[in-house]
């Protein structure tokens, strides 16, 4: 799950809230900040100025790579076709 809101630079910015509740050991929390920075990494020209907060869920950790790959770049397109609508209201 992801929240955002503008921050006023020119660029996002990323927090991850990936608790030890949701994701039990601690190798399986740090690939999923590891994966995540990654795909912010290759799509930070396209997405808009915004503070982004990524939250774990439950069973985040048993996504293999492709899937999470898949699952990021939709919510990367989500908030970029969001952040877009929202600034042409």
């Amino acid at each position: 799950m992801a929240l955002a809101c503008p921050n006023g630079l020119d660029h996002p910015r990323l927090g991850l809230v990936i608790s030890k509740k949701n994701v039990r050991r601690a190798v399986d929390r740090n690939r999923l900040k590891r994966l995540t920075r990654e795909s912010i990494r290759l799509q930070q020209c396209s997405l808009p100025a915004v503070d982004i907060v990524l939250l774990a869920r439950r069973g985040a950790s048993e996504l293999d790579k492709a899937m999470l790959h898949r699952q990021l770049f939709g919510m990367w397109r989500r908030l970029e076709r969001d952040a877009r609508k929202a600034m042409t209201s």
